[in-house]
Formats: structure tokens, C-alpha cells, sequence
């Protein structure tokens, strides 16, 4: 399962890797109100949510919910000092939750038998549920590996775990409804996100852009298949045929 905000439909519209991820998975989640105004504008006349799904508020509604079920919880990415106040923060809030296990791996490319190991871990905890805060692209590629070698549901929820812990801000309702989201981010962290917001969201408006103009008219023929943009990859081949 993947939260798909703007900045991640804007790199699965160049990297034909990260579209297939997000193509292959069980469900995609629009997280970010431009995401979701794109998939009003794209598909008219089809029952779509009016709301985003923001990573956070998932996360700890699936915490509650799963207490006193015996679903066990497993956290995967961050520091270590992040994912600590993370733990205690869920521990706080859901005492009754299952936290099975935690993993914090190092910021680098990661070699087979440290993922093997890695996987070792996350099947010995006896997970059900792993939450993937690595970071796009990262993140969705490890949770669709994650799926495909152990009997888990993988989430990709990417700044989740710093906000649930304390560790980052996040933005005020009304910028997050109004769809200002990355303005706030932008100014919380500019060095580090102002090439994302920049770049991405001009690729992700074009990709909107060429995604409405290639729209089929009523009764017209379908065009020939283009390069995918942002409205494709929201809601996965299951969920559209339920």
C-alpha cells in the first residue's frame, strides 16, 4: 500500500521503475489534496473520495483500531532516535496496540544479506503489518519487496513517523485541506526540499495537464496509450474492479 502525494506521482511520471511499483500494488492512496483534485478533474462522473488520506492520521487510526485484536505492528526506517520517540508516543497513545519489533537501517544501499536479515527480523517478530518511513522512492520500493517475500501488508507512509513522534511540525489544517501542504514543508526545511517542490510540483501539474488532454470525448475512440501521468497510479487494478 502506498500514500501517493504529488512529489510521488511526479517521479513515477520519469522513473518507469517506481511506476511499475506503484502499478503492481494493492492499493494506492492519494495523500495530498492536489492529488485528489487531479483524480476529481480526471475522472468526472466517478465515485471518488473528496479527501485525501494523510499518512499520520492512517497510521494512528490503524493503531487504535487494531488494539485488543492481537495484529502486531512492525516499524521499519528512521533514526534511531526518531523511531525511539516514535515507540513511545504509540505506547502512549494505544497501550493495548501490538508493537512486535522495530527497525532503524542505515542511510545507504543496503546489501543482499542485510536485507535478508532485515526480512529474518520482520518474519521472527511475527509481523502483520510492516510501516515503511524510508522515504520516496525508497520506501515504495522496499514495501512492495516486502509484500512479495513475506506474508505481510506493507504500508509506505513516508514522513509519518516523524510527525507522529514529535521530531518534524506538521502543517496546520487549513494549509493541509487547502492543498498548502509542501508551502508549509518548504519553509520548515527549504535546503532540503525546495528542488522537490520546485521541480515536482511543475512535473506533477504537467503531468495533470497531458493526462486531460488526452481524456477520451463520449463516444470516441481510445487515443493511443501515453506516457502514464499523475492521475494513473492513484487507485490500483483491484480497487477499481471493486
Amino acid at each position: 500500500m502506498h500514500l501517493c502525494n504529488a512529489y510521488t506521482l511526479a517521479l513515477g511520471d520519469r522513473d518507469p521503475a517506481l511506476l511499475r511499483t506503484l502499478r503492481s500494488a494493492f492499493l494506492n492512496l492519494a495523500d495530498g489534496q492536489p492529488v485528489v483534485w487531479a483524480n476529481q478533474l480526471l475522472h468526472r462522473g466517478t465515485a471518488l473520495p473528496r479527501r485525501r488520506v494523510y499518512g499520520p492520521d492512517l497510521m494512528l487510526d490503524v493503531f487504535s483500531m487494531s488494539q485488543g485484536t492481537g495484529l502486531r505492528h512492525y516499524l521499519l526506517g528512521s533514526t534511531p532516535e526518531v523511531l525511539a520517540a516514535l515507540q513511545r508516543e504509540l505506547r502512549r497513545r494505544f497501550p493495548r496496540a501490538v508493537l512486535a519489533g522495530t527497525c532503524s537501517p542505515p542511510f545507504r544501499s543496503l546489501t543482499s544479506q542485510e536485507l535478508r536479515e532485515q526480512e529474518d527480523d520482520i518474519r521472527a517478530a511475527g509481523a502483520d503489518i510492516v510501516w515503511v518511513g524510508l522515504g520516496t522512492p525508497l520506501q515504495d520500493h522496499r514495501a512492495a519487496e516486502l509484500s512479495a517475500a513475506l506474508p505481510v501488508v506493507s504500508v509506505a507512509v513516508g514522513a509519518a513517523f516523524d510527525f507522529i513522534a514529535g521530531s518534524k511540525r506538521q502543517a496546520p489544517p487549513w494549509m493541509q485541506n487547502g492543498g498548502l501542504e509542501w508551502l508549509f514543508r518548504l519553509g520548515c526545511e527549504p535546503r532540503r526540499l525546495w528542488r522537490r517542490y520546485l521541480f515536482g510540483n511543475a512535473r506533477f501539474v504537467g503531468g495533470v495537464v497531458r493526462q486531460a488532454a488526452l481524456r477520451t470525448p463520449p463516444g470516441a475512440s481510445a487515443p493511443p496509450a501515453g506516457p502514464p501521468g499523475a492521475g494513473t497510479a492513484l487507485v490500483s487494478r483491484r480497487e477499481r474492479a471493486r
